[in-house]
């Protein structure tokens, strides 16, 4: 992961799987969610039989993603960055419940209804948290913002 004052403009557009309403500008992170958002629909359509594998490089990528915000929160002293930290964490408590209740029970429903809960959580993620943490990048100087079309 690069250091937070490392953001260059070559980070790849995202992909299309990100809906314009979740761009946000600022190349990395629109990167980072459309990722978020292709190993998300892989786990939505996994079988039983790959759901876990499928699941853990979800986790990995979320895992990386939300480090690499918490570095830029600290990096400009982000007030809100605690809250938004906190999101964060429980997120990846109740995904680590839930890995643990699939493994170890069966119960690929809860699994699966997890995916249907995260996607409406990440949409309010995106519009509330990260655009309040991008913006601040972009006051600070320390993320290359481009234009959303």
């Amino acid at each position: 992961m690069p250091p937070p004052s490392s953001m260059t403009s070559h980070a790849s557009r995202p992909s299309p799987t990100l809906t314009p309403d979740l761009q946000l500008g600022e190349p990395m992170t629109d990167t980072m969610h459309a990722e978020f958002v292709v190993l998300l629909d892989a786990l939505a359509h996994a079988s039983d039989e790959t759901w876990l594998g499928a699941f853990d490089a979800w986790v990995a990528h979320t895992k990386q993603h939300f480090a690499q915000e918490e570095a830029w929160m600290q990096e400009m002293h982000f007030g809100p960055r605690h809250c938004h930290a906190g999101q964060h964490r429980h997120v990846l408590n109740v995904a680590g419940e839930v890995r643990r209740q699939v493994a170890d029970e069966g119960r690929f429903e809860t699994g699966r209804q997890l995916v249907g809960e995260l996607r409406e959580w990440f949409a309010w993620h995106v519009k509330s948290m990260d655009a309040l943490m991008v913006e601040g990048l972009r006051e600070r100087g320390i993320a290359k913002i481009d234009q959303v079309v």
